[in-house]
């Protein structure tokens, strides 16, 4: 007696991977992220390795990722794969303190990100599957 399993939130057609906890202010990483929204993963992925961000490592890992579970667990074509959805959201901030003059001190904000990519196949005409 367990309880039911969940539904699916995504289409068929679609599959997904998540990167938690990233070291980098979601502005910074949203920049990266718009960089390969609705390209074809083959583009983005030669986006992101010859980027110059330093966060597109780790979009990189995510985006391949994403394209392993559309092969693997949803039998999806990777060269029909686009990336559908690319989101930043924000996640915890961590607050230090910073020495100033006449013993005083300034508020430092490290700022972590959650980002979630979403990938979609799509038939060779450019129509969702």
């Amino acid at each position: 007696m367990g309880k039911a399993k969940a539904e699916r939130r995504l289409k068929d057609n679609e599959a997904q991977a998540v990167a938690r906890t990233l070291r980098v202010s979601p502005q910074k990483l949203n920049l990266v992220a718009a960089l390969i929204r609705g390209k074809k993963v083959d583009r983005a992925l030669a986006d992101l390795t010859f980027s110059r961000k330093r966060i597109a490592d780790t979009v990189k890992k995510t985006l391949e990722s994403a394209i392993a579970n559309a092969e693997n667990n949803h039998d999806l074509d990777v060269d029909q794969l686009i990336v559908a959805e690319a989101y930043v959201g924000k996640s915890i901030t961590m607050k230090r303190f910073h020495a100033r003059g006449r013993g005083r001190a300034s508020r430092i904000e490290k700022p972590f990100s959650h980002l979630t990519i979403v990938v979609r196949e799509v038939e060779a005409n450019g129509e969702a599957a």
